[in-house]
């Protein structure tokens, strides 16, 4: 089935300016780290940068739903008809592996991330778009295309300039990057791009391989992007914003937000392989322009569409045949040659539905701190020793403006504070839906690792609402205890002569606790004198010297050191012990805080005669 591509090139300038800054501020937050959007014509660097949609900018299935609502396709009734699909413009038959990833998908986000929302019908949504479910369901019993689905190369002409940066592992190509599999992602996004520079490669199937090439693995990958800084994906704002966030085109969000409109009245499911494959092609992003001289991802201006549905200035797309101004044979999504298409009516703009609030639901007036959960009055004390969870969570109650209880507002819970402590899955930010009693509560708290204050607060979409701000401590993991101290050869005797040394590794020593091994113990190692019941740090002697210690101090003797720690296994071997030309008997006392002591006999002999 031969693909067309269609290209779009906006003009105009007044309107397409207003255009480009509508969109712009909508996608101001898009993706994780985004940065601002190059100049338009700007040459980009050839790598990808902070802001690049997950796609790369791929060009995507331009098929828009059936007008009628969702029905099975009829058949003859004959045998052989079984499982066929009627042919023609995309439906709403969704093959049956597929189907079950972008569930899968669902399922799994309501469990990590519930303060999402993620329906499946909008993965299915961008799955089409972006691949026509895996060309119509062409894939393996765990979900693997039959064959690789490619994008064109981003090699800047046209496209995004991506050189290469996975060596072909994933999409063959060893020069740049392509979108590859059902759900369109670049080899950066995949690999790099995610959370902490992990990348968002999920595993799906829970083969222990994460393939972007598997539907499973794709759609729960692109679900954790929709979900990713806290988003609430029944919020049309931040909704907007994921989906842009992967092809940041106006085209592109109004065609998923119509596939998803449309699955959400119904689908169905048809055999793996018989669905049917949409036929036109096109919409490129225009983020990023391509390099100079060059049209960016949405043609010659690289100005981003207009996000009210008009193209440019007159709101008309024209499309141009070969060998006219402006033609040209452009690569098809799979990166095959397809030839340009003959000028098509534009279809009417769907309208990006705006959300309603449930019915009988009163504006929120004010936001008040809740007890906590158990019944108390009181705002709970979130307080939680580091790398540990906070026992109880920030609650508010919203009112509207008679006093009453508000359901279904939309509170969004942010943190601030350099404690490390985050709501689940590494978020700063969630939105939680109050419920019939007007409450909302902050998923559980996870302590970072440095001790310290942080503050939770609490927000609804009414700007006139007055925040409430929640304070939180986080407090130092105690010391690991050791209750006894020995020497790993306790049969061995220390002895040096003056003016010298002790061996490197002359005293190790072992901490436990309760017979097991202590890690992480902290020691202490003084050189004192032999007095047994009130021992002092010794002048003369044996003694350390400082490895940090620069100028006039450095090699002075030390008599005293704190800061060594116990390794995994509770053993400590001490630094290089000195002598000076006082021979004798010496002590050395070792303690920990838990009042382990071990008390070791260092001998001094007298220098050899000359």
């Amino acid at each position: 089935m031969a693909a067309t591509f269609r290209r779009r090139i906006h003009r105009g300038v007044a309107s397409t300016a207003v255009a480009a800054l509508a969109l712009a501020a909508l996608t101001a937050s898009q993706a994780p780290g985004a940065a601002e959007q190059p100049a338009a014509g700007a040459r980009p660097a050839p790598g990808p940068s902070a802001d690049t949609p997950i796609d790369g900018g791929s060009p995507f299935y331009t098929d828009r739903p059936p007008a009628k609502s969702p029905a099975p396709p009829h058949t003859s009734g004959h045998p052989g008809d079984a499982g066929k699909v009627v042919h023609g413009p995309s439906q709403a038959g969704i093959p049956a592996t597929v189907l079950a990833a972008y569930k899968n998908a669902e399922a799994r986000l309501r469990d990590s991330t519930p303060g999402c929302r993620l329906p499946w019908q909008l993965l299915a949504a961008i799955g089409e778009v972006e691949s026509g479910h895996a060309r119509g369901g062409a894939v393996d019993a765990r979900g693997t295309t039959l064959r690789p689905i490619l994008g064109p190369q981003l090699n800047g002409n046209g496209f995004a300039l991506i050189a290469d940066t996975d060596g072909g592992r994933y999409d063959g190509d060893t020069t740049h990057d392509r979108a590859v599999g059902p759900m369109q992602f670049i080899p950066s996004t995949w690999s790099q791009g995610g959370p902490a520079g992990a990348g968002w490669g999920a595993d799906g199937n829970g083969d222990g391989v994460k393939d972007p090439n598997n539907v499973f693995d794709a759609a729960l990958a692109a679900g954790r992007y929709l979900c990713a800084n806290g988003r609430d994906l029944s919020v049309q704002g931040d909704l907007d914003r994921a989906v842009l966030g992967y092809n940041y085109s106006g085209e592109y969000l109004r065609l998923v937000l119509s596939w998803f409109t449309f699955y959400r009245k119904g689908t169905f499911e048809v055999p793996d392989g018989k669905g049917v494959v949409p036929v036109r092609r096109g919409g490129t992003s225009g983020a990023t322009g391509g390099p100079a001289g060059k049209p960016g991802r949405g043609g010659a201006t690289g100005t981003p569409p207009a996000a009210d549905g008009k193209g440019g200035a007159s709101g008309k797309d024209p499309a141009h045949r070969p060998g006219t101004p402006g033609g040209s044979t452009t690569p098809s999504h799979d990166g095959t040659p397809a030839p340009s298409p003959k000028p098509t009516p534009d279809p009417k703009p769907t309208p990006t539905p705006t959300p309603k609030p449930p019915a009988g639901t009163a504006p929120v007036a004010t936001l008040e701190a809740a007890g906590a959960a158990d019944g108390g009055t009181e705002p709970p004390k979130l307080t939680a020793t580091a790398g540990t969870d906070f026992a109880t969570a920030p609650r508010v109650l919203a009112k509207d403006a008679d006093g009453k209880p508000v359901a279904g507002a939309s509170v969004r819970f942010t943190l601030t504070g350099g404690t490390g402590t985050r709501f689940p899955r590494g978020a700063t930010a969630v939105t939680v839906t109050t419920g019939k009693d007007g409450l909302a509560a902050a998923p559980t708290l996870h302590a970072g690792d440095t001790p310290g204050r942080f503050t939770v607060r609490a927000t609804t979409a009414v700007r006139d609402v007055r925040p409430v701000d929640f304070t939180g401590t986080v407090t130092a993991k105690p010391a690991p205890k050791a209750d006894a101290l020995a020497r790993t050869s306790d049969d061995k005797k220390l002895t040096a002569a003056a003016g010298g040394a002790f061996a490197d590794d002359a005293v190790q020593l072992k901490a436990t606790y309760r017979g097991k091994a202590a890690a992480g113990v902290p020691v202490t190692a003084t050189l004192v004198t032999d007095d047994a019941k009130q021992p002092a740090e010794n002048d003369r002697g044996p003694y350390f010297t400082d490895p940090a210690a620069t100028g006039d101090a450095k090699g002075k003797p030390v008599r005293t050191l704190t800061g060594l720690t116990t390794d995994a296994n509770g053993l400590l071997t001490l630094p290089k012990l000195h002598t000076d030309a006082h021979p004798g008997t010496f002590r050395l006392r070792l303690t920990t805080a838990a009042g382990a002591v071990l008390v070791v006999t260092l001998t001094v002999t007298a220098p050899a005669a000359a």
